[in-house]
C-alpha cells in the first residue's frame, strides 16, 4: 500500500472508528456486508482478518447490533451498557482501522490503528459516556433515548460516509469528536457553577 492509498485508508479507518465510538458494532457490521459485497475494495482472503466477512460473522455482528441499539432505549441500562461498550469501542476502533489498513506494512498498520484508530473511538466513547451521564444526572434518564437517537444517527451516517468518502469522513469525524469535547466542557462548567452557588 503506497501513499495516496494508505492515506485513504487510514480515514477510512479512523473514520470508522469514531463511528465505533457511538456504537460498537454498527461499524463492523456495516463494514463487513462492504468488503464482502465488494463495496469496498479490502482484499482479507489469507490475512488474519478472513473471518470477517464470512456469514456467521456478519450474522453475530448484526445480532449484536440489534441488541445494542435496543439496549440504549432503555434508561439506567444504558449507563451500565456503557461500562462494557467503553473497552470495546477501543477494541472495535483498533480493528476497524487494522482491517483498513490490511496490506501496509504492519508496523504502521497496528501503529495507526492502535494510536489513532482507538484515541478517535476512545475519544467519542468518552464524551458519548458524558452525555449520557449528564442527562441521566438532570432527567433522571427520561432524556436518555434522545441521546441513543442521536448517536444511533451519528453512528449510522459517519459509518456509511467512511464506507463510501472516506476524505469527507475523517473531516466530519474530526469535527464531531472536537464538538463533543466542547460541548461536554462547557456542561461540565455549568454542572460545577450551579454546585458552587
Amino acid at each position: 500500500m503506497e501513499g495516496f492509498t494508505l492515506a485513504i485508508a487510514a480515514f477510512m479507518g479512523i473514520s470508522l472508528a469514531a463511528a465505533s465510538g457511538f456504537r460498537v458494532f454498527l461499524p463492523p457490521f456495516l463494514m463487513a456486508l462492504s468488503v464482502r459485497s465488494g463495496i469496498v475494495d479490502i482484499d482479507l482472503i489469507g490475512t488474519q482478518f478472513e473471518f470477517f466477512t464470512t456469514t456467521p460473522a456478519i450474522i453475530l455482528l448484526g445480532i449484536a447490533m440489534l441488541a445494542e441499539f435496543a439496549a440504549y432505549y432503555v434508561p439506567f441500562i444504558d449507563n451500565l451498557l456503557d461500562t462494557i461498550a467503553t473497552p470495546a469501542a477501543v477494541i472495535s476502533g483498533v480493528g476497524m482501522t487494522a482491517i483498513s489498513l490490511e496490506g501496509s506494512e504492519p508496523v504502521i498498520q497496528w501503529a495507526i490503528a492502535i494510536v489513532a484508530g482507538g484515541g478517535m473511538s476512545a475519544t467519542i466513547q468518552t464524551a458519548t459516556v458524558a452525555a449520557r451521564g449528564i442527562s441521566s444526572t438532570f432527567t433522571l434518564g427520561t432524556a436518555n433515548p434522545l441521546v441513543a437517537t442521536s448517536e444511533n444517527i451519528a453512528s449510522v451516517a459517519l459509518t456509511i460516509i467512511a464506507l463510501l468518502f472516506p476524505i469527507l469522513a475523517i473531516s466530519f469525524a474530526t469535527l464531531v469528536a472536537l464538538l463533543l469535547i466542547r460541548r461536554n466542557m462547557v456542561k461540565d462548567n455549568e454542572t460545577n457553577s450551579v454546585r458552587v452557588a
